[in-house]
């Protein structure tokens, strides 16, 4: 349980500082755009680099909601049963809803790198000169990343309650 907690911690803090990085670079660059068109000066590849940084922060922002358990959900459920001091079903419901996330984000990562993979046959270079099935290799690792942090939540949802609470 060490190994997958030091992993999930890991995870946290670099989609942390990645988040970080990610919207200072937007800021910066959006800014840079704006003051670059007074002057009648542009960069093309600005605009599709800021594009694909707004895409990483939101899988960075999704792996980071995800281990904190603040990702969007609908918990009517989970409310109710808070309310009726139902605890063990309402531990039982976060398992169940951790364990169907991590499977279908399974589902999702395997769609999306068949997408990877048919971007990198017919797709084309980029800015930069990267390669758009490259880039595309965003959405299987954010996929993956928040799959292992709906994982860890489900595998430390079994653990006692003293190493629950380092989560």
């Amino acid at each position: 349980m060490g190994f997958l907690r030091a992993i999930d911690k890991g995870v946290e803090k670099v989609a942390g500082w990645g988040l970080v990085v990610c919207v200072l670079t937007m800021l910066f660059l959006s800014t840079l755009v704006i003051v670059m068109r007074w002057f009648g000066v542009t960069f093309l590849w600005f605009d599709p680099f800021i594009r694909h940084v707004v895409f990483i922060s939101t899988f960075l922002g999704g792996v980071i909601a995800t281990g904190r358990g603040t990702h969007i959900g609908i918990d009517i459920l989970g409310k109710y049963l808070e309310s009726k001091n139902m605890e063990g079903a309402q531990v039982w419901i976060e398992r169940l809803i951790a364990f169907v996330s991590a499977g279908t984000l399974v589902w999702l990562i395997q769609a999306s790198w068949a997408f990877m993979l048919s971007e990198l046959k017919y797709g084309k270079p980029s800015f930069f000169g990267i390669h758009s099935g490259y880039l595309t290799a965003i959405i299987p690792i954010g996929f993956a990343l928040i799959a292992y942090r709906f994982f860890f939540l489900f595998v430390a949802s079994f653990s006692s309650k003293e190493e629950a609470s380092n989560v």
